[in-house]
């Protein structure tokens, strides 16, 4: 792991963004809660959630951080779903990897609960869109 044992504390916060491109199709069933697997959204929403605090676990050499709050947001477009994630925390280093992580686990939550009816979805851009250190 790199040092960061000489950095400051800092309020850090970041959000990183995905996109779940589907069939409209499958919006439709998904604003009707009509999909096999039920809730999808809250159960993606959670997932990312989790995945944000374990990020330290799950990417080798990534420092554990305290966060002090994630968020995952979706917004439903006709031809997808588009992913928000924000994590925060006070710090030596930054959260990007925190927001990363739950954005893109909460997509492929969404791909594996909606897999069942829409077999041509893809996942994209995965990206950080802010990144703030006060």
């Amino acid at each position: 792991m790199v040092n960061v044992g000489a950095k400051p504390v800092q309020k850090r916060r970041a959000v990183a963004m995905a996109r779940l491109v589907c069939r409209r199709e499958t919006i439709v069933a998904l604003k009707k809660d009509a999909l096999p697997k039920g809730d999808v959204l809250t159960v993606a929403q959670v997932a990312g959630i989790q995945a944000a605090k374990r990020t330290g676990e799950l990417i080798p050499l990534c420092h554990p951080l305290p966060l002090s709050h994630v968020e995952v947001r979706f917004t439903v477009l006709k031809d997808g779903v588009e992913i928000l994630c924000s994590a925060e925390t006070s710090a030596q280093t930054g959260v990007e990897m925190e927001a990363l992580t739950g954005a893109s686990v909460a997509a492929l939550t969404l791909y594996d609960m909606c897999k069942a009816v829409d077999k041509e979805m893809r996942i994209e851009g995965i990206r950080v869109i802010e990144k703030i250190k006060e």
